[in-house]
């Protein structure tokens, strides 16, 4: 089975992080366990890639910590901010998929040979 690149995706990390705290708080392990199942196992997030993303996202103040009450697991929440920024990348994901479509579907019409 085919995986899908870090580089690839890279920029959408935030997007599905923010997308899974949409529906509840939640801790690092729980969040990658929910993409990779979410993706049937086509992507699999790197510990250093989520927790560097959490980082960034807290400091941006798209997500907040807090110690869980009954575990010594840290959660995270998302903010309005963070709602406001998903639905800014979901909005951006649309148009990228739209540019990038052109060039993909153009290798199967034929177009290719029209370019330059």
């Amino acid at each position: 089975m085919t995986e899908i690149s870090s580089d690839v995706i890279r920029g959408y990390n935030d997007t599905m992080i923010l997308f899974i705290l949409r529906k509840a708080p939640s801790y690092g392990y729980e969040i990658s366990k929910n993409i990779k199942s979410m993706t049937d196992g086509k992507y699999i997030i790197k510990e250093t890639t989520l927790y560097s993303a959490f980082t960034r996202m807290e400091k941006n103040g798209y997500i907040e910590s807090f110690p869980g009450t009954e575990d010594r697991r840290t959660y995270y929440r998302i903010t309005e901010s963070g709602r406001k920024f998903y639905d800014e990348k979901c909005e951006e994901w649309e148009l990228t998929k739209e540019v990038v479509e052109k060039f993909i579907a153009a290798q199967g019409n034929g177009e290719l040979e029209n370019v330059g």
